[in-house]
């Protein structure tokens, strides 16, 4: 008898016991009732709703979107008078209100896509949720992490306008104070949350930076 495939398609080690968790986790139950992708979309909600990220009318890019959630969460809290980009390597079924790019934000392709989507345009909010493939080898896939939000951080400040929030998963470990040290420097406020729909077992959190400063 075949195990349970994970969503990148591989086996699974523990199938039975993460199917069971999965289709009984409340945000998943809740997550398809009210029509969102994936339980990452109550995260997007907690920590937009306590850090006042959303604003009726305002440009916002989603990077690492797929499948959807958190730009289906955009589009709802930013309303029809926004202007959101998402991108992601991965293909992503289109979202109402969203221009949706398929390419990798990490290369130089992707990053001129975003940046012809944006029509040379500051934006006043960047949220990412990327997180790397999985090796299993924790300092190396600890380090990639980091490097993800560090890409996102070096966007955001290239592309808010002063004044604009950001908001990336990351996760706590080596090279992690470091990374927030760096949004701290960028911004008037920064923060660390743990959203409830964050399993308490993971080493996720979100940073959320406020307030973009004037550069320089």
């Amino acid at each position: 008898m075949s195990r349970a495939l994970n969503p990148f398609g591989k086996k699974h080690r523990f199938g039975k016991a993460w199917m069971h968790e999965h289709v009984t986790d409340r945000f998943v139950q809740e997550a398809r009732k009210r029509g969102y992708r994936s339980r990452a979309a109550f995260k997007l909600l907690e920590v937009g709703a306590r850090d006042k990220l959303f604003r009726s009318g305002i440009r916002a890019v989603d990077l690492g979107a797929a499948p959807g959630s958190w730009s289906q969460v955009l589009a709802e809290k930013l309303g029809p008078g926004a202007s959101i980009v998402a991108i992601d390597r991965l293909p992503m079924d289109p979202v109402r209100g969203v221009t949706v790019l398929q390419a990798d934000f990490a290369s130089d392709e992707g990053l001129a896509a975003v940046e012809q989507a944006l029509d040379g345009k500051r934006v006043d909010l960047v949220v990412s949720d990327m997180a790397p493939n999985l090796s299993g080898i924790d300092s190396a896939d600890q380090a990639r992490s980091i490097h993800l939000a560090e890409l996102a951080l070096e966007f955001a400040s290239r592309r808010l306008q002063p004044g604009g929030d950001f908001a990336v998963k990351a996760f706590q470990g080596e090279g992690f104070d470091a990374f927030v040290r760096e949004v701290q420097h960028l911004f008037t406020r920064t923060h660390i949350r743990k959203p409830e729909a964050s399993r308490d077992r993971s080493r996720e959190v979100f940073v959320v930076g406020k307030g973009l400063r004037e550069q320089a």
